[in-house]
C-alpha cells in the first residue's frame, strides 16, 4: 500500500495544508468579480480610468480605479481581507496569524485613505458586497461633479 506523503509548507508559507495553500493561491489581488461589473458599468457611462494604479508615484499602494485628472481613487474592498463589520468572520485555523493580518490591511488602508487625502485626492471606498450599479452611479456621479469644478 502506498504511503501517504506528508505535506510540508514551503518556507514562509502559513498554510496550514496543501488544499489551503491551494485556496490561498487562487484568491485574487485583483480583477475581481466585484471589480470588473463596477468598472464595466463606469464605462458604459462614458467615463475612463487606470485600472489598478498608484495615484500618487511614490505611495506604494495601488487603487482599483484611478481617476487622475480630477484626483479620485476607488478602492472595492473584499469583505474578509478588509474586516467588513456585517461580513467578517474570524477564521477557525490559524486565527492568530489571519486575524493580525486582517488588522494590518485596515490599518493600511487608514494610512492609505489619509495620505491620499493630504496629497489632494479624494478616497471613495466601498464593499464588495454593496450593489455594484450604485457604486458605479456614486463613482460617476462624483467624478462628473469634480470634473466641473
Amino acid at each position: 500500500m502506498p504511503q501517504k506523503e506528508e505535506w510540508i509548507a514551503p518556507e514562509g508559507s502559513w498554510a496550514s495544508s496543501a488544499a489551503r495553500r491551494r485556496n490561498m493561491q487562487a484568491i485574487r489581488a485583483r480583477d475581481t468579480k466585484p471589480e470588473q461589473l463596477i468598472r464595466r458599468l463606469i464605462h458604459a457611462k462614458g467615463l475612463r480610468y487606470r485600472v489598478c494604479a498608484r495615484p500618487v508615484p511614490e505611495l506604494r499602494r495601488t487603487a482599483d480605479l484611478v481617476f487622475r485628472p480630477v484626483k479620485v481613487a476607488v478602492f472595492i474592498d473584499g469583505c474578509y481581507w478588509h474586516g467588513c463589520p456585517e461580513h467578517y468572520v474570524p477564521p477557525k485555523t490559524n486565527s492568530g496569524y489571519w486575524s493580525e493580518k486582517v488588522l494590518r490591511n485596515m490599518e493600511r488602508d487608514r494610512d492609505t485613505n489619509r495620505r491620499l487625502t493630504n496629497a489632494g485626492w479624494l478616497v471613495l471606498r466601498y464593499w464588495e458586497h454593496e450593489p455594484s450599479q450604485s457604486c458605479a452611479d456614486e463613482i460617476a456621479a462624483t467624478v462628473i461633479s469634480r470634473r466641473n469644478l
